[in-house]
């Protein structure tokens, strides 16, 4: 794409003052490794992909079902039973063709998280799980890199960011994970399509930060309950 192509599809980025043109060239280099491709993926997916980041990878095993579609917004019907990452491929060329986007279908586990966050700047956590989110954190943390945290349920969502510049990790906030029979998740108590996207929203704003070098809130958990429309920060 021309140059004045380029300029013209991001200038309402590169208007804002701390971005400016330095700041897009910076999304434009940068590489970005996104777990999960469901509720809160869609979200940081749309968001990055439209923003310019050079890279992205995305990793998720499963595959669209009808039920995913209330608040996965990137897989539409025709994507039915097609594996996560091809449509969220498919959305991303329909999108932006200037963004390489990577598709790893496959379930992150103990023997390939430290390879799959090799060549990428910074980990989105986008699981809904906390086997993969602790999981991620240590490898983070063992590799030096950033990551951006979301949880969704019901109408609640938290958000944070982790190991970045010296901060705290997960398990400064949560030392251990939960009793897996104690958790509650949407399957079960489900999650009104919105709140992903706010959370999503957020997470990719905070990667978007991170990539530009604009100052990130640390060692503080964002809470945001949506029913009473309250918002919290904890610090940790």
């Amino acid at each position: 794409m021309e140059i004045d192509n380029i300029f013209e599809r991001y200038s309402r980025q590169i208007f804002i003052e701390e971005i400016g043109v330095s700041g897009q060239r910076k999304i434009m280099n940068a590489k970005v490794l996104i777990i999960g491709a469901g509720g809160l993926g869609s979200p940081v997916i749309q968001y990055l992909a439209a923003a310019g980041v050079d890279t992205i990878a995305v990793a998720d095993f499963d595959q669209v079902e009808l039920h995913n579609l209330n608040r996965q917004v990137i897989h539409t019907e025709k994507m039915l039973l097609q594996a996560k990452v091809e449509s969220a491929q498919q959305f991303v060329r329909e999108h932006n063709s200037l963004v390489n986007f990577i598709p790893l279908p496959v379930k992150v586990d103990p023997s390939n998280v430290a390879t799959l966050l090799n060549d990428y700047d910074l980990a989105v956590d986008s699981s809904d799980n906390f086997a993969t989110r602790y999981l991620l954190n240590d490898a983070c943390l063992s590799a030096g890199k950033p990551l951006v945290y979301g949880s969704i349920l019901g109408f609640e969502g938290q958000c944070a960011v982790f190991n970045y510049q010296g901060s705290k990790q997960l398990r400064d906030l949560f030392p251990e994970p939960p009793n897996p029979g104690d958790i509650p998740d949407c399957d079960r108590n489900g999650v009104l399509g919105p709140l992903p996207g706010i959370i999503g929203a957020m997470m990719a704003m905070q990667a978007l930060k991170i990539i530009t070098g604009l100052p990130v809130d640390t060692n503080q958990l964002t809470i945001i309950d949506t029913m009473n429309w309250n918002f919290m920060k904890v610090k940790f």
